[in-house]
């Protein structure tokens, strides 16, 4: 019988929208299935929102609604959300569930047979103007390390050290701000003291964790494992604890309980299996994969096992953590707007640029992404707009066009056969990087293959012969070989960019290909006896502004803005001081070698010495590293001239790879007399921004053809 898995996410709180910061997570877990699937593997992706707590009964009650009707809200808005960034779950349930109630019950009673649970009185803080026992996140006061004052119960956000809530200064309850009393109250502690030496074998059972992980959560062990309380006192909104009066399970028992409680509802609904237990069964031969985030790796590598081993339950085989996401080089920030909501993402831009860009960065430590928005804009244009859809709108184009979308037979030898098997030869790469959480390394090598099928398409230049009789012919082969490798881009691609995959299967008339079939595939890829489809534009270039978009400042800050952008640039006064700007900004630094730049003014011209340069638009057809010259690119550009593209070195290459210059457009001085850099004639400079080095902006002259003046 072959393996099962059983992926999760960590669960959403229904407290609050889905931002770009928990995409993270979400969108690695569904590229890692998505790549599962395409493998051939028995593999189903389960999630769910986590419901309980006293924020929920809070903030529900803030808004004049009860606890379900306002999780019920946050449900249908997340399942959207997710929807509509590419996630496809095979089931995403709610803890406030009956399978979650049964579930967390059953366990809740195993632990209970093994004597693993114990009552303790223990002090707590209590408002006795609200009537409730206060949880840490709903008192305040000063921080007893460092003084920071309006710091929350349980840790400083200022020093970063954690306490107790007694240990306060004075402490305030959060919702009314009077001073809490201390009050004993009967808890039910899970005996986690007891399990230590099971959860040590098992943080060495390789592929378990992350190995620094591992070594961090041994300073738990040196002081000795806490036990865990698993009661909250009423009011809460939870599950009320069978036998108990007035006792509610803590969220975090029956949270990851959620895991179960949807696999048993996937069961129920689709009849796949007969129930949870057939995944989650001691005795089952399924692999269990957890991705989570690493602020909650307590919780999942030594809470959750211990629960599961003590109820009879299947422990996960792996647990995948990753980083936060930083914005801009910053923690993320409601202030500063850069919490950004996952709606308001889409409400701007495709899911598939986010996609792409956080696999390109994603690898399988935990260290921080950061989503720095110039590099996100250059990245995609750089290496997904402008070399992958690049290579597909040339080869597609020409063949649908004068070529009445007839692919040629494959070929015996010649460079388009070599460049097809070339690009197999690295499947198993992109198979091991995705495998292994690579994210980035499957990226690097799919931009590689892609670079080396648009460096053939323009060595071949196909364009020059598809209109000629005697030639067309071996235009057609030429095309059909870098079809061939969109296709094998197709289903690399797939699992990052599920929507621009379809459209590169639609727009070449072939069946979607998959990892499975690329098992021992052989050239040509394509059946090419089939016509091609029809091309259309695959994914537009992002624009700055667009990007810059996503971030709306918060409306404490819009007035001041709207005052400042109203005095700066109201009326004719304000746009002509725009333009100044505008203009002060378009005389960048250009390059056309090391240590080229233009450095302080060398005093006033007159308008008839800037009449004599011409500035051109121009188009990347080509870019390769300058051998022995680590500042140095040789670049093929297109300026709309009779003769053919120009070659131009250009000291770009510490601020621009190769890859994400290609189909990139522009400004070309391009009367500039030819001089000789590291023996390549370079005829041509292009103009940038910036103070050098890795800091620098190529000038775009806009969507313009080849060969537009630029004035």
């Amino acid at each position: 019988m072959a393996e099962r898995i059983l992926v999760t996410s960590a669960l959403p709180y229904a407290n609050g929208p889905v931002h770009i910061g928990h995409a993270v997570e979400y969108i690695q877990t569904d590229i890692y299935v998505r790549f599962l699937r395409s493998c051939g593997k028995d593999v189903v992706y389960f999630c769910a929102d986590d419901t309980h707590g006293t924020p929920i009964e809070i903030n529900a009650a803030k808004q004049g609604l009860k606890p379900e009707e306002f999780i019920a809200r946050f449900h249908t808005e997340h399942q959207r959300d997710f929807h509509d960034l590419d996630i496809r779950f095979d089931y995403f349930h709610s803890t406030n569930s009956p399978e979650n109630r049964h579930y967390a019950e059953l366990i809740y009673g195993r632990l209970k047979e093994k004597g693993d649970i114990e009552r303790r009185d223990i002090e707590q803080a209590y408002c006795e103007k609200d009537r409730r026992f206060l949880p840490d996140r709903f008192i305040k006061g000063t921080c007893p390390n460092c003084k920071a004052p309006d710091q929350y119960g349980d840790a400083c956000e200022k020093c970063g050290k954690a306490y107790a809530p007694t240990d306060l200064i004075e402490p305030r309850c959060a919702l009314c701000g009077t001073p809490p009393v201390r009050k004993n109250s009967e808890h039910l502690f899970f005996k986690l003291s007891k399990h230590a030496d099971f959860l040590q074998s098992v943080l060495r059972k390789p592929g378990f964790l992350h190995p620094g992980l591992a070594t961090q959560l041994q300073g738990f062990f040196e002081k000795g494992l806490a036990d865990w309380d698993i009661s909250r006192d009423g009011p809460y909104f939870g599950f009320a604890i069978p036998g108990e009066t007035d006792k509610f399970f803590y969220v975090w028992l029956d949270a990851p309980i959620g895991y179960i409680a949807t696999t048993e509802k996937w069961a129920k609904e689709t009849g796949k299996a007969k129930s949870a237990l057939d995944y989650w069964g001691a005795d089952q031969d399924t692999r269990i994969i957890h991705f989570i985030g690493k602020d909650i790796v307590y919780f999942h590598a030594l809470f959750w096992p211990a629960v599961l081993n003590v109820a009879g339950l299947h422990i996960p085989n792996e647990i995948k953590v990753h980083g936060h996401l930083t914005v801009n080089g910053e923690k993320m920030s409601k202030s500063r707007g850069t919490m950004v909501p996952v709606r308001d993402y889409l409400d701007q831009l495709d899911p598939t640029y986010l996609r792409y860009f956080y696999a390109a960065n994603l690898g399988p430590g935990v260290e921080d992404l950061d989503l720095n928005l110039t590099a996100f804009r250059e990245r995609v244009n750089g290496e997904l707009v402008n070399n992958v859809c690049n290579l597909a709108n040339r080869a597609l184009s020409l063949l649908a066009g004068p070529l009445e979308k007839r692919l040629a037979p494959g070929r015996a030898e010649g460079p388009g056969r070599t460049l097809v098997e070339s690009a197999l030869a690295r499947v198993p790469e992109v198979r091991d990087a995705f495998e292994k959480l690579e994210y980035r390394n499957a990226i690097r090598v799919i931009t590689d293959i892609a670079s080396a099928a648009n460096a053939f398409v323009q060595t071949q230049a196909p364009w020059a012969g598809v209109r000629k009789p005697e030639t067309a012919e071996a235009a057609r082969a030429d095309l059909s070989d870098a079809a061939d490798v969109v296709y094998l881009l197709g289903a690399l691609l797939a699992p990052v960019t599920p929507r621009l995959s379809e459209k590169l299967f639609a727009q070449l008339g072939a069946p979607p290909l998959t990892f499975q079939a690329l098992e021992g595939a052989k050239y040509p890829l394509l059946d090419r006896s089939r016509p091609t489809g029809t091309p259309e534009p695959l994914l537009p270039r992002l624009e700055q502004e667009k990007v810059n978009g996503i971030i709306k400042a918060p409306p404490s800050e819009q007035a001041p803005k709207a005052a400042e952008a109203k005095a700066a640039g109201g009326g004719k006064e304000g746009k002509e001081k725009k333009a100044e700007k505008k203009a002060a900004a378009a005389q960048p630094a250009t390059q056309a070698s090391p240590g080229a730049g233009a450095g302080e003014a060398s005093g006033e011209i007159e308008y008839a010495d800037f009449a004599k340069v011409v500035l051109k638009s121009g188009k990347v057809l080509a870019a390769e590293k300058v051998k022995d010259a680590d500042k140095l690119l040789k670049l093929t550009v297109d300026v709309g001239e009779a003769a053919g593209p120009r070659t131009i070195v250009s000291g770009i290459a510490e601020a621009y790879a190769p890859e994400a210059l290609t189909g990139r457009r522009v400004v070309v001085v391009a009367n500039l007399k030819p001089r000789k850099l590291k023996g390549i004639e370079s005829r041509g400079m292009l103009l940038t921004a910036g103070p050098g080095g890795k800091d620098l902006s190529l000038l775009e002259p806009g969507d313009v053809p080849p060969g537009s003046e630029v004035k």
